[in-house]
């Protein structure tokens, strides 16, 4: 077994394993992907740690985007002082976050980047969504893999699946399409299961926090079949390695930022039975 240093965490019980290999979401893929112990201490221990200030600044811009996709889905015209008042609420719903005095500067940076979305967005104000925040599953057993679960952020109209990012950085074009590539084809495959069409496109639509404050559109095409075998495979092997008990670590740079370090520290290299 896995040895931790905070066995006593007040957490859930354990999630099977069985129970894990019946389903796949684009974010489980990406934890296995970048670290497989952190895996096993978010999804199968079910290790809970407080929101980080990056995390809670996210949400709640995700948050602002969600209600005023909903608002053009409901035919309500744009009201920034709603919009408002949503982001508002929805910041002060933070929990125990360790700001180090920058708090008041991160929630200036957050509406900021928001008001410069609405400017610059290519959505036009009349355009009317296929779906907003639509909850999304793919049996997959014709595969041989589980059922495939997510959540649609945006289809626009044309069906054009729409994914929000906010970043420190302006990003480069091909690698953030490279890095967010399990997450795009994730919504193809969820997208053409449940609706029997081909989506038109996908689009990354990136909201940077620089002190100017910019918005960058990524646009890639419809999937690919050999981005669909490619996601397959990575599926196949998230389904043998639970199997396995694969919760090795994977030490990288990311490791700084993780919340899981002082676990991790603690694994004493054991297999999990």
């Amino acid at each position: 077994m896995i040895a931790l240093v905070e066995p006593s965490v007040g957490n859930s019980e354990p999630v099977p394993i069985s129970t894990l290999q019946k389903t796949v979401s684009a974010s489980r893929l990406n934890c296995w992907l970048q670290c497989r112990l952190k895996f096993f201490f978010r999804y199968v221990l079910k290790i809970t740690k407080p929101k980080t200030a990056a995390l809670h600044y996210g949400s709640v811009v995700h948050l602002v985007l969600q209600q005023w996709n909903m608002g053009r889905w409901r035919k309500q015209p744009f009201d920034i002082s709603k919009l408002r008042q949503v982001f508002d609420a929805g910041w002060l719903d933070q929990g125990q976050i360790a700001w180090d005095g920058e708090e008041p500067d991160q929630k200036t940076s957050a509406w900021n980047v928001l008001e410069k979305y609405f400017i610059d967005t290519p959505i036009k104000a009349n355009e009317m969504p296929e779906a907003v925040e639509v909850p999304v599953e793919a049996d997959l057993s014709k595969h041989g893999l589980p059922v495939l679960i997510g959540v649609l952020d945006l289809v626009r109209s044309g069906a054009r699946i729409v994914d929000f990012k906010s970043a420190a950085k302006t990003p480069d074009n091909d690698m953030s399409l490279h890095q967010n590539g399990v997450q795009l084809d994730c919504y193809s495959v969820l997208y053409r299961e449940s609706t029997g069409k081909r989506e038109a496109g996908r689009e990354l639509h990136h909201l940077i926090k620089t002190k100017v404050p910019k918005v960058v559109i990524t646009e890639a095409g419809p999937m690919l079949e050999y981005q669909q075998n490619r996601l397959f495979r990575l599926m196949e092997d998230y389904v043998e390695g639970l199997e396995r008990g694969d919760f090795i670590p994977s030490p990288s740079f990311g490791c700084m930022g993780c919340e899981y370090l002082h676990n991790c520290k603690a694994w004493s290299g054991g297999r999990h039975a």
